[in-house]
């Protein structure tokens, strides 16, 4: 197969090679969103114990850590003992000729080891470093452990969620900081391959997930600084649109997105209460906003009366946006969500068939997808060493010294 047709076939950031050093969430989302795109991610753990998500039980799939699972699928593993000089001489030959490095250690901990950016960008000027904390490399909080939960409160992000003025402080759900993060460090490491491309030098690419949280409160931080007024939580309301929210229906809830005036008007027509046309209150948006509680109590007992399936038909037929509201299973067995591969499986050598998320970019000519499962700890050291000129014998030598961990899986040279 050419280098054309195999690029296609595997993904648009095929041949691209990434040493990822990052564990838990942050880092594992940026490396796996470039594992699926295409690129030959070597996971590189800590040794002994491998990724703290191992031990983030239950659940568990056949005794494999379901956390670690679903974040390290199409990327090869090996454990390094990095405190031994062979565990740093494994990494420093991985590194010369690596594209990407990434890495969430605190702050120093790589400088400690010898791998901070200045000495690897001696050793390899070509690569990119990518570095994910809780608050960034520079300022007062550089040297802070950072985790989800401090990074949504100190964002402003608690103080914007939950059901409305007055109550505490609430987490959202999903730790959103840490996956955007993660997210945030992959396009930075494309801009900078990007840049890479035209001036032939890597660079350091480094975001936090206090700047994550913050990137979330685009509208809130416009309400602020147009009033000095930091707005607070407002349940599914919008901060800026109306009606924009969910409702419950007699059945269930629903979501309803009529937030511009034309959708208003159909959702009228829907809802059978030609009255609310010519209501003052709710005449044009910046009237229904101010007006929300009132607005609010005026449609949630019209949307009691038919069931989620009858509100959804009908507000389709009106043309206004609508959905139901999911758990997490039905969303897993949503046909949208089927027919846009987003539900995928993986064969684990441990956990057999293991259910996963799948790559949320699409790509018409070189599809990224989901090829293998999340590694065994160690799996894949002795492929990997052996790409990198290192004999069995010596692997055998490092995996008896405790620098490096060879995985029952991974088979021994027998020719």
């Amino acid at each position: 197969m050419g280098n054309v047709e195999k690029r296609k076939s595997q993904g648009p950031l095929t041949g691209l090679k990434v040493i990822d050093l990052s564990q838990i969430m942050a880092g594992p989302t940026c490396s796996m969103l470039l594992a699926d795109m295409g690129a030959d991610v070597i996971k590189v753990e800590k040794f002994p114990g491998g990724d703290d998500s191992r031990r983030m039980v239950p659940p568990t799939i056949s005794e494999e850590s379901a956390a670690f699972l679903i974040m390290n699928r199409n990327k090869r593993g090996i454990a390094l003992d990095l405190k031994t000089e062979a565990g740093r001489k494994v990494l420093s030959r991985l590194l010369q000729d690596a594209d990407v490095l990434i890495e969430n250690y605190r702050s120093g901990t790589m400088e400690r080891m010898g791998f901070g950016y200045d000495a690897v960008h001696a050793l390899n000027p070509r690569l990119v470093y990518c570095s994910i904390s809780g608050f960034g490399r520079t300022g007062p909080y550089a040297d802070r452990g950072g985790f989800d939960l401090v990074a949504q409160g100190m964002s402003g992000l608690m103080s914007i969620t939950g059901e409305g003025p007055g109550c505490p402080p609430m987490k959202i759900g999903a730790p959103v900081t840490d996956i955007t993060a993660g997210i945030l460090a992959c396009v930075g490491v494309l801009a900078a391959l990007q840049s890479r491309a035209s001036t032939g030098a890597g660079q350091l690419v480094d975001t936090s997930l206090f700047e994550a949280g913050i990137v979330f409160t685009y509208w809130q931080s416009a309400i602020c600084f147009a009033t000095g007024q930091a707005p607070g939580p407002m349940g599914t309301a919008h901060p800026l649109n109306a009606p924009y929210q969910a409702f419950p229906a007699s059945d269930g809830w629903i979501t309803v997105g009529a937030a511009n005036q034309a959708n208003w008007l159909r959702l009228i027509e829907a809802l059978e209460a030609p009255e609310l046309a010519n209501d003052p209150r709710f005449a044009a948006n910046a009237d229904r906003m101010r007006n929300l509680p009132a607005l609010q109590a005026a449609l949630t007992p019209l949307f009691k009366l038919r069931t989620s399936d009858e509100w959804l038909r009908r507000l389709d037929q009106a043309g206004v946006p609508a959905g139901p509201v999911l758990n997490i299973a039905q969303m897993h067995a949503d046909p949208q969500a089927l027919a846009r591969e987003m539900i995928v499986e993986t064969t684990h050598p441990v956990a057999g068939l293991v259910p996963s998320l799948g790559l949320p970019i699409k790509f018409s000519e070189t599809p990224g997808a989901v090829r293998r499962a999340a590694p065994v700890l160690g799996e894949h050291t002795r492929e990997v060493l052996r790409e990198h000129g290192f004999s069995d014998a010596e692997a055998d030598e490092m995996a008896a010294q405790g620098a490096i961990k060879i995985s029952g899986t991974a088979k021994a040279n027998t020719r």
